[in-house]
């Protein structure tokens, strides 16, 4: 079984959140794999990426830029996994089938929107159902909060 970390954002943006949370599983020597609802998101999430102020370096790829076995990070809208990541980032409409391949998954959504909520609300019911590991984190003005 999955662990499954639920950060529920309230005080920055989706990159603004992630960019910290990746750099911290490069520095623990983790590959990891981003699914994102769209290809806009996959694009927008590249630029923002690339624009990070910390950590400083971000190395990441994706379908349009190829070469996923050597990708720290691959970004995709789909369920491919060429860079044999053990960590998923699970954003608001990615993917979540077929997350028990993952020793973590960090799925973010933003505490504003309703719909989202909701369906993270949801993830966590069949998350919980299939006996995954769960926590839940939500921003703080100190920084993440475990909650619940």
């Amino acid at each position: 079984m999955s662990d499954i970390g639920f950060y529920h954002l309230t005080r920055t943006t989706l990159e603004d959140a992630l960019a910290p949370l990746l750099g911290r599983t490069l520095e623990v020597g983790q590959r990891a794999v981003i699914r994102c609802r769209d290809a806009a998101q996959v694009k927008q999430l590249d630029e923002a990426l690339w624009k990070a102020k910390t950590p400083v370096w971000l190395p990441h790829g994706s379908q349009s830029m190829g070469h996923g076995p050597r990708q720290p990070i691959w970004l995709t809208k789909g369920e491919d996994v060429p860079n044999e990541a053990r960590f998923l980032f699970l954003l608001d409409g990615g993917i979540d089938q077929g997350i028990e391949v993952f020793d973590r998954v960090f799925t973010l959504f933003d505490g504003n929107d309703t719909e989202a909520v909701s369906r993270a609300r949801a993830f966590w019911s069949r998350s919980r159902q299939a006996g995954h590991n769960l926590a839940y984190w939500q921003q703080g003005e100190r920084g993440w909060q475990k909650a619940g």
